[in-house]
């Protein structure tokens, strides 16, 4: 990497609100990981998830941070933008979901056996873990393309950030389906994990592509105009099994549309079932979405642009 004459590390890592919201970002992650460590405490696969997110996050925030304070990012056969945008979004759903089953499970308005001091450390933990939330959403504010600005970063765009949306939504419907979901009971059921799972892969592709800038590989067609034709077989997917899974898990021919009473709390098929119908609806609706501002989106492909 040749010298530009001027300092080796990048001024704009802490002296820009972008640096900032970095700043901001590992500061309370350390908070967080360090009280529940300390006293605040985790257990079960709820508090696992929590303690994981957190980590993750923090560990991913870590190395674009000195990647780009040292510029090293130049190295990489990487998009910068786009790997940036994409950590940044999805580390604001990991940590909003954290933000939400920690307390959930975790923080009681009485003090534990282990007393008011544990209860204390947990609710800054979540009010630490909010703030970090929001500096991850500053981060993709700050980084989201501007109507009339030359796009450069796909991810960037709001058809780009619907993107890692669904991939994770997509996850969230993959954990209830190995919840005791009994998807193998019926062929339909069958078809539609197909769906969830091939839509999924589709997304990822378009994300890893737009990631190692790679998007002038798809040589048939533009890269944005193929964006176009897999999120519309993403909404046509998506709508059958939208309609199929709801039939064959909550008809009284097939299943039960309501909640049987004898079921366990946490391990009832029937919740899972409804997890799946419900996030089935929310990723058509995101795929929709996305349909419609990916026929507006004309972007320039970029290798290892600056963020």
């Amino acid at each position: 990497m040749a010298s530009q004459g001027g300092p080796y590390l990048n001024p704009r890592a802490l002296c820009s609100p972008l640096g900032a919201a970095r700043l901001c970002q590992l500061a309370t992650g350390c908070a967080v990981i360090a009280m529940v460590t300390h006293s605040a405490g985790y257990s079960g696969s709820h508090g696992v998830f929590c303690m994981a997110a957190w980590c993750f996050c923090f560990a991913m925030t870590v190395v674009v941070f000195f990647l780009d304070a040292t510029r090293l990012y130049s190295c990489l056969p990487i998009s910068w933008d786009n790997l940036t945008v994409t950590c940044a979004a999805f580390a604001t759903l990991m940590y909003v979901t954290a933000s939400v089953v920690y307390p959930l499970f975790f923080v009681r308005s009485e003090c534990p056996y282990a007393g008011c001091e544990v209860r204390n450390f947990r609710i800054a933990v979540t009010v630490c873990s909010i703030l970090c939330a929001l500096a991850y959403g500053a981060e993709v504010a700050l980084c989201r393309a501007r109507p009339g600005q030359a796009v450069v970063g796909y991810m960037a765009t709001v058809s780009g950030l619907l993107k890692v949306v669904q991939g994770f939504v997509a996850c969230i419907i993959f954990g209830a389906l190995a919840n005791g979901s009994e998807y193998s009971r019926y062929a339909a059921t069958i078809f539609c994990v197909v769906v969830y799972a091939f839509c999924f892969a589709l997304t990822a592709l378009v994300v890893v592509l737009t990631v190692c800038g790679r998007t002038k590989a798809v040589r048939c067609l533009p890269f944005d105009r193929f964006v176009v034709v897999c999120t519309l077989l993403e909404v046509l997917l998506y709508l059958s099994a939208s309609v199929v899974w709801p039939v064959f898990c909550f008809d009284t021919k097939y299943g039960s549309p309501w909640r049987p009473s004898s079921c366990p709390q946490g391990r009832c098929p029937w919740d899972s079932k409804l997890v799946v119908a419900v996030f089935s609806f929310v990723n058509f609706g995101l795929y929709v979405t996305d349909l419609i501002y990916s026929q507006r989106t004309r972007f320039v492909s970029s290798h290892n642009s600056r963020a």
